[in-house]
């Protein structure tokens, strides 16, 4: 891998909590950091308090919102319009299981179950997309942020038409990372890309969590710490398709290990983002 300091790294959605802690350590060992989120406002006051926080002006913002995949595709193409190379994707971006509607069943803009898009299908398209900039920077490294939340996925009803719950909802996202850095894994070259997911820690200080109505028991400077390795541990080049609990090598939920339910989550990934 290169230095940290010769690295472009985008994060999605790091204009606050766990994103914007490993966004600002990522700047303090001098990176250029790409910041991703919702708001122009948020986003430009992330850049200039990072900036101001260690001294690093190699920061910058990008508004999309993952609800709309037409966005991620905008996204997708700005970045590789201003940027030469991508050494790391980091697919933080979320939403719990009380976000946006106090925990009902939405859809996307694009007509998907809201946390399946959001959580899933989007950062599933925009590494798709990013996929040849990461493999011409190589190595590049994915992390996928998922959660130890998972929950296994109904393909007979993935968009929870007929039953929804949003415990559900939220864990079948977070498996389908999971599933999917496994799949990923096996088509790229690990010397090339690898791609590793983890659950950073157990109910950080979010606002998700502080939604959810639970009380924090990590901090997001710890889950940062612990995604911080993933991105930059040398002794993790050309490890891929692992997953981790904080700083530990683990095992998923066991549908991730069905190269059956991965060969189905794939198709469906496909039909409904076109990638």
């Amino acid at each position: 891998m290169k230095p940290v300091e010769e690295q472009t790294i985008l994060i999605t959605g790091s204009t606050s909590g766990h994103g914007r802690a490993l966004a600002e350590l990522l700047a303090g060992e001098g990176a250029t950091v790409l910041l991703h989120g919702r708001r122009d406002d948020l986003g430009e006051q992330a850049v200039r308090e990072i900036s101001a926080a260690t001294g690093n002006t190699n920061v910058r913002f990008y508004r999309a919102d993952f609800s709309s995949l037409d966005e991620v595709k905008d996204l997708a193409a700005r970045i590789q319009e201003d940027d030469e190379r991508l050494d790391c994707l980091v697919n933080n971006a979320g939403i719990g299981v009380a976000d946006s509607g106090g925990g009902g069943r939405m859809i996307s803009r694009d007509g998907h179950e809201l946390r399946f898009q959001v959580n899933y299908l989007a950062p599933y398209l925009l590494t798709r997309l990013l996929l040849p900039l990461l493999i011409d920077s190589a190595p590049a490294r994915i992390v996928n942020v998922s959660s130890a939340g998972q929950a296994s996925i109904d393909f007979n009803d993935p968009m929870l038409e007929h039953r929804y719950d949003g415990l559900q909802a939220y864990g079948q996202s977070k498996l389908a990372q999971v599933m999917d850095t496994i799949e990923l894994s096996g088509e790229l070259d690990p010397e090339a890309v690898t791609v590793n997911c983890l659950h950073p820690a157990t109910y950080m200080d979010t606002e998700m969590i502080r939604l959810a109505g639970v009380n924090p028991a990590s901090t997001v400077g710890e889950g940062a710490e612990a995604t911080l390795r993933l991105v930059t541990e040398p002794s993790l080049d050309g490890s891929s398709g692992l997953y981790f609990d904080h700083a530990h090598e683990s095992a998923a939920h066991s549908q991730a290990y069905d190269e059956d339910a991965r060969t189905k989550l794939m198709v469906l990934s496909r039909r409904l983002t076109g990638a």
